[in-house]
């Protein structure tokens, strides 16, 4: 009966040289390029030979090789046949059918051989036939693990984007309340604090010292309140994905002089130069002009902040590659490197303290760096303990 075309195969018989001795049965009638004699690496495709070396040395070693895909010419078509072999006394027995059902057909039918001629044929096929079905049952066992481990990584996929949709549901949910939370916190923040700026400007010439003191730190820790507010209602924004930005061409150059000059206040106390190195020409960049002022202004008074009185706090603005970049070099303690990864982070706090204890929220890096970011341009810093700090940021010329 003419084999089903999935079954069909080859069988022959090599000596331990690799040289065929003897084809059993050629359903793909391949004697004509390979008769006895040849090397049996004639029989496949020149680009796996070195597959079926391998196939020959688990042979060697093991003694019986079962289900190598490797690929054989075959009417002008490469096609990819499973091969299975076993180690004779004198060399080795070679099978390939198009398919493992294939393998196991043409075993058989070794099997069912009676000639005496091919009694030890049929005793190797035999081996292989054990060969086989221990492969057959080890690889269900191997499947069945398989299965076992998908089901349960299934499971845990399903449990997994359920606790995601919990957690985005509860990190919404926290955002609102810190949005609702510190909205209603900074109207009666702004009124101490504008009421302590009067007491500081009308009374103090009739309080005494003590209550002088406590203006003061009223004044002090009503505004620190209230900047920490305002960081919280930025950060709700932001992690609520609602960062709005109103882009328009701003004087970049102009934008960083007004700046300065509001710092300088501040820097004064300390004795501390803002200096300038603006470069010339810049035409107006496209951006949102009040978020950029955020930005300058959390990094000039960090950099006054963390300078020693008496020091010199430089601002410089340059353009190339269609990027402007503006750095805010300081001469101040610099920043030990373990920190420099935390101060991009919510919340997170250097060990660097401020020259003259001036507080932070810990927020405001973290706000600069979306800023930057949902303007298209990257933030970074370079600090040495000891030799200052340079924070820099670029922005994009074009929108």
């Amino acid at each position: 009966m003419k084999p089903n075309p999935e079954d069909q195969g080859i069988v022959l018989i090599c000596d331990a040289a690799g040289l065929i001795q003897r084809i059993v049965r050629d359903d793909f009638t391949l004697a004509a390029r390979v008769p006895p004699g040849s090397p049996v690496s004639d029989l496949v495709d020149a680009a796996v030979r070195e597959k079926l070396g391998g196939f020959l040395a688990e042979l060697r070693t093991l003694e019986a090789a079962y289900d190598w895909e490797i690929t054989v010419p075959i009417d002008g078509v490469l096609l990819p046949l499973h091969f299975a072999g076993a180690r004779l006394d004198t060399g080795y027995l070679i099978l390939a059918a198009r398919s493992r059902n294939g393998l196991s057909q043409l075993n058989d039918e070794l099997m069912q051989i009676n000639n005496e001629q091919t009694n030890v044929t049929r005793a190797t096929a035999k081996e292989l036939a054990l060969v086989m079905n221990r492969r057959t049952e080890r690889d269900d066992v191997v499947y069945e693990e398989l299965s076992r481990l998908n089901n349960e990584m299934a499971n845990l996929q399903r449990e997994m984007a359920k606790k995601n949709v919990e957690l985005e549901l509860l990190n919404e949910q926290k955002n609102r309340f810190l949005g609702m939370a510190a909205h209603d916190l900074r109207s009666p923040l702004g009124i101490i604090l504008s009421y302590s700026e009067f007491l500081e400007a009308e009374a103090w010439p009739v309080l005494n010292a003590e209550q002088r003191e406590f203006v003061t730190t009223i004044k002090s820790t009503s505004e620190f309140m209230l900047n920490l507010v305002t960081d919280l209602l930025d950060v709700a924004a932001i992690e609520a994905g609602q960062l709005q930005l109103d882009r328009q061409p701003v004087d970049l150059a102009q934008l960083i002089r007004r700046n300065a000059t509001l710092n300088r206040v501040l820097a004064a106390r300390k004795e501390i130069a803002v200096e300038l190195e603006l470069a010339p020409g810049l035409p107006p960049v496209p951006l949102d002009a009040g978020k950029l002022e955020q930005v300058l202004n959390n990094l000039i008074s960090n950099a006054i902040k963390f300078s020693h009185p008496r020091s010199t706090v430089r601002v410089s603005l340059t353009s190339a590659a269609g990027f402007a970049t503006v750095a805010v070099r300081d001469q101040g303690q610099g920043i030990p490197a373990a920190d420099v990864s935390k101060l991009f982070k919510p919340f997170s706090k250097t060990s660097v303290r401020s020259t003259t204890g001036e507080p932070g929220t810990g927020l405001g890096l973290a706000i600069a760096r979306r800023m930057i970011e949902g303007h298209g341009g990257r933030i970074w810093v370079a600090s040495e303990p000891g030799h200052g700090s340079t924070f820099s940021f670029t922005l994009p010329l074009v929108a």
